[in-house]
């Protein structure tokens, strides 16, 4: 076993995924007793950050919901109670995802609105940039959600653009005749993630889902949140 934290965060989500309790539970207890220096010092670079806090989201959502699948059916309180604990700093999956991952956002604010007071941990962990690839990596455990995989810093770039370009193809829908795009909800929830419309446009057209001279309306699929467990990546 690596007492690098970064394999540990790929290894726990191995562990989660193959059902091995007792690896899984020994990994949780290396990412609760790192100190919180040692995980600054190993988290330094953007794609580490990136890398280690998507392993950390995606599997924590499978050890939880694997242990009681009846915390998914009050989302909000699953989503913010404080359960998760790395180098002894209690998380809530909300802090991960939206404090950490994307940079201080406000929950439920399309993505517009930065924190104006985020906490000393969120501030030292949090990524540099908001990268909004990482939306089609994160699995909350709804049936809409992009398949898991296990995301490694070296390839960070590579792997976020086949998530991306994965999702899209999979989940867009364009009709050229009523020139319009069927999109994910996703693009509605977060489009200050996405660069509003425009920004939302040229990212379809960067990855193929539009051509390059379309200007169509952009409708948005209601989100599936059934459960779905176990959505891995092949």
């Amino acid at each position: 076993m690596s007492s690098d934290v970064l394999s540990i965060a790929e290894e726990f989500n191995l562990a989660i995924k193959t059902d091995d309790h007792e690896q899984g539970e020994t990994l949780k207890l290396e990412l609760e007793a790192v100190s919180e220096d040692s995980l600054f010092a190993q988290l330094n670079t953007e794609n580490k950050k990136k890398a280690f806090w998507l392993n950390i989201y995606n599997a924590y959502i499978q050890y939880f919901l694997k242990q009681n699948a009846q915390l998914y059916q009050k989302r909000g309180a699953f989503f913010r109670k404080k359960r998760i604990i790395i180098a002894g700093r209690k998380l809530s999956l909300d802090d991960v995802e939206h404090g950490i991952i994307r940079r201080s956002k406000v929950k439920m604010t399309l993505g517009y609105t930065q924190k104006w007071f985020p906490g000393r941990f969120e501030k030292r962990f949090r990524l540099d940039t908001l990268d909004f690839r990482i939306h089609f990596a994160l699995n909350c455990g709804a049936k809409s959600c992009p398949p898991i995989a296990f995301y490694n810093w070296k390839q960070m770039n590579d792997q976020l653009e086949l998530a991306t370009k994965n999702y899209l193809k999979g989940e867009c829908t364009y009709n050229e005749t009523e020139n319009k795009v069927i999109v994910p909800k996703l693009f509605s929830w977060f489009r200050g993630d996405f660069g509003g419309k425009k920004g939302t446009i040229k990212i379809l057209k960067t990855y193929d889902v539009l051509p390059a001279k379309s200007q169509p309306k952009i409708e948005f699929k209601p989100y599936n949140w059934a459960l779905e467990l176990e959505n891995y990546s092949e």
